[in-house]
């Protein structure tokens, strides 16, 4: 979900269509970001594998200060990966787009629905494999109007708390069931 979050992040950010963004599994977690030109050129962020040097940046921006990272040494890279996700095994990726296609409320659901999913996994009242599955069912179940462009706070915050609410419920369903088996 993570990186289905960092789409519709990216979507809002650079003001682009979910098509626009690709998504890609780099083993190596060398290469944070890269933009394509329209030229067919790449310019690309490299850095170690941690999340330091991106904290670093955040909490000292716009300077940059020592995150204690070990330094990339290009010397010693292999080679890089690149793999196109599976939309069926990385499901919530695939909720990502279909919620940035549906408008800014489904995204609103799906990170409301997600933050449930993923505190009752670790609360042990589901399945790490249940998360998708209820992000899923309670984008498909809660039916709301697209936000017009007057929406403010209070509508976004209405909006999660309908999502939070359904999604409560449909998170209790399964656990119900899971300790009746």
């Amino acid at each position: 979900m993570n990186k289905g979050l960092e789409l519709i992040e990216a979507c809002h950010l650079f003001d682009l269509p979910e098509d626009k963004i690709n998504v890609v599994i780099h083993p190596q977690s060398i290469i944070h970001s890269m933009v394509e030109y329209s030229d067919g050129s790449f310019l690309a962020q490299l850095g170690s594998p941690d999340m330091k040097t991106p904290i670093a940046h955040a909490l000292s921006y716009p300077d940059r200060i020592d995150s204690g990272s070990q330094p990339l040494d290009l010397f010693e890279l292999s080679g890089l990966e690149f793999i196109e996700p599976d939309l069926q095994k990385f499901a919530c990726l695939r909720l990502a787009r279909q919620a940035m296609q549906a408008g800014t409320q489904a995204t609103i659901v799906l990170n409301a629905a997600n933050e449930i999913a993923v505190a009752a996994f670790l609360d042990g009242k589901i399945r790490l494999t249940d998360i998708a599955n209820i992000n899923e069912q309670a984008l498909n179940d809660i039916q709301l109007p697209p936000l017009n462009e007057t929406a403010d706070i209070e509508d976004i915050l209405a909006i999660d708390k309908i999502a939070r609410h359904l999604t409560d419920k449909l998170v209790a369903k399964r656990h119900n069931r899971s300790k009746r088996l």
